[in-house]
C-alpha cells in the first residue's frame, strides 16, 4: 500500500519538478529569451534511482514520523534539494508565491520600495545603488552607497543579494523596516511598499556635444526606452560621440540587450554565440542597418554582468573604434531559462552559454576594458559627478 502511494507522490514530483507546461520563457536577471512548444516528459517511479531512493525514505518517514505531513511542502522541498543538488548558483526552483515577483520586476513594474541594490563584497553589504524616480526609497531619502544592515530584522549579507531582494518586495500597501548604515551613522526607516514603474534609460547630453545614456537593467521594453532617448538626445544635438554607461547593470532580457547592438554593429554581423547541450549551436545575427555610427564608449565595472556584458562585447568585436573604460565586468556567461510550472511555480535552469562574436569566453572570465580606471577608493558608485573618474576618461576619449 505504502509503495503505492509512493508511486503516485513520485509521478506527482516528477510531473511537477521535470515536466512543465511551458507557457513562456523570459530571463530575469541574467537570461535569454526564446519560444518553445509544450513538452511533458513523464518519469516512472519505479526505474530510477532516484526513485527508489526516495521511495524508501518516504515509507520510513511515514512509518517512523509523529507529526502530519504537509504534501505540497514536501513536494517542493523535493524539486528545490534537486535542483540545488545540480550545484549551480544560477539555478533555481522558484515557489509559487514568489514566481509573480520574478514576472513583475522582469516586466519593469512591481511592489516595493524602489531601489536598485547591489553586493557590496568589500563591507559583505548589500548596497543601494540608486533610488528609482518617484519611488518610496527616493521619498523618504534613501541615498546611493547607503549599506543595508538588516531588513525587516533580518541581516543580510553581499551573497545573499537576491534574498534581499526578494524581502524588499511585498504587497503594496505593506511596510517594510530598514537598517541602514550611511558613513558611520546607523539609520532607521519605515517604508511603505508601493508599485514601482522601472524607468531602465536615463540619457542626457554632456559637455563638447557628447551624448550620455545609462541603462540599470534589460528587462521588458529596454530598447524601446534606449531608442526613444537616443532619439531625443540626438535632435537639434550635432552628437560627436555617446558613451553607454552599464556600469553596476547585473542583466535582464538578453534579447534586449541584442535589439539595442543592432542599432549599432552593421547589418548580417554576428552579435552573439550562444552554445547548448550536445554540442549545438546558435548564431545570433544583426538584421538592421546601424543607425548609430558616431564613436563609442562602454562604461563597465565589476557588477556589469550577462545581458550587459553581450551588449559590451557585441559592441567592441563588431566596430573597432569601440572603447571600454572602468574595471573587469563581472564575468557570467550563462543563461538561465525560467519554466512556468503548472501549479504557477517556476524552474530557472541553466540552458546554454554564450560566447562574444570573436568567440571569445565570458563565463568566469569577464570583458577587459581597454583603460583600466577606478573611482577614488575604488569605489564601485560616487555621488558627485566630479568624483566619477570613469566617465571623464570616457569624455576625454570622445574629445
Amino acid at each position: 500500500m505504502n509503495s503505492n502511494k509512493w508511486q503516485n507522490v513520485f509521478k506527482i514530483i516528477m510531473l511537477i519538478a521535470l515536466t512543465a507546461l511551458i507557457t513562456f520563457m523570459i530571463t530575469t536577471a541574467l537570461t535569454f529569451n526564446k519560444s518553445s512548444n509544450v513538452r511533458y516528459i513523464i518519469a516512472s517511479g519505479d526505474s530510477s534511482e532516484i526513485g527508489k531512493t526516495l521511495s524508501s525514505y518516504e515509507e520510513f518517514i511515514k512509518r517512523e514520523y509523529y507529526g502530519e505531513i504537509d504534501n505540497e511542502k514536501v513536494i517542493e522541498g523535493a524539486i528545490a534539494g534537486y535542483v540545488e543538488g545540480l550545484d549551480d548558483k544560477y539555478s533555481e526552483y522558484i515557489p509559487r508565491k514568489e514566481m509573480k515577483d520574478y514576472l513583475e520586476q522582469t516586466n519593469g513594474m512591481y511592489s516595493g520600495i524602489g531601489a536598485y541594490i547591489t553586493s557590496n563584497t568589500q563591507k559583505d553589504k548589500v548596497q543601494i545603488v540608486t533610488p528609482i524616480k518617484n519611488s518610496p526609497a527616493e521619498r523618504i531619502g534613501l541615498k546611493t552607497g547607503d549599506l543595508i544592515l538588516k531588513i525587516n530584522g533580518v541581516e543580510y549579507n553581499a551573497s545573499q543579494l537576491n534574498e534581499a531582494s526578494i524581502a524588499l518586495k511585498g504587497e503594496e500597501g505593506t511596510t517594510v523596516e530598514l537598517e541602514i548604515l550611511r558613513d558611520e551613522e546607523v539609520l532607521k526607516f519605515t517604508i511603505e511598499r508601493q508599485i514601482v514603474k522601472i524607468n531602465h534609460i536615463e540619457s542626457e547630453v554632456l559637455e563638447n556635444n557628447i551624448g550620455y545614456i545609462e541603462i540599470s537593467a534589460f528587462d521588458s521594453g529596454c530598447y524601446e526606452e534606449f531608442k526613444e532617448n537616443f532619439e531625443k538626445i540626438r535632435k537639434d544635438n550635432n552628437l560627436k560621440g555617446l558613451i553607454i554607461d552599464l556600469r553596476n547593470n547585473g542583466g535582464g532580457i538578453v534579447d534586449e540587450a541584442l535589439k539595442i547592438a543592432d542599432l549599432i554593429v552593421k547589418k548580417d554581423e554576428t552579435l552573439l554565440v550562444i552554445l547548448g547541450k550536445n554540442n549545438s549551436e546558435e548564431i545570433k545575427k544583426s538584421k538592421e542597418d546601424p543607425i548609430i555610427t558616431m564613436p563609442i564608449v562602454v562604461l563597465v565595472n565589476e557588477n556589469t554582468a550577462s545581458a550587459s556584458e553581450i551588449l559590451a562585447a557585441s559592441i567592441k568585436d563588431n566596430v573597432e573604434t569601440t572603447k571600454i573604460v572602468g574595471k573587469k565586468s563581472f564575468g557570467k556567461g550563462v543563461i538561465q531559462t525560467i519554466f512556468s510550472l503548472k501549479d504557477g511555480g517556476g524552474l530557472k535552469l541553466t540552458t546554454n552559454e554564450y560566447l562574444t562574436p570573436k568567440r571569445n569566453k565570458i563565463h568566469g572570465v569577464g570583458i577587459k576594458p581597454d583603460y583600466e580606471v577606478l573611482l577614488p577608493d575604488d569605489k564601485v558608485i560616487v555621488e558627485k559627478r566630479e568624483d566619477d573618474t570613469q566617465l571623464k576618461k570616457a569624455i576625454e576619449l570622445l574629445k
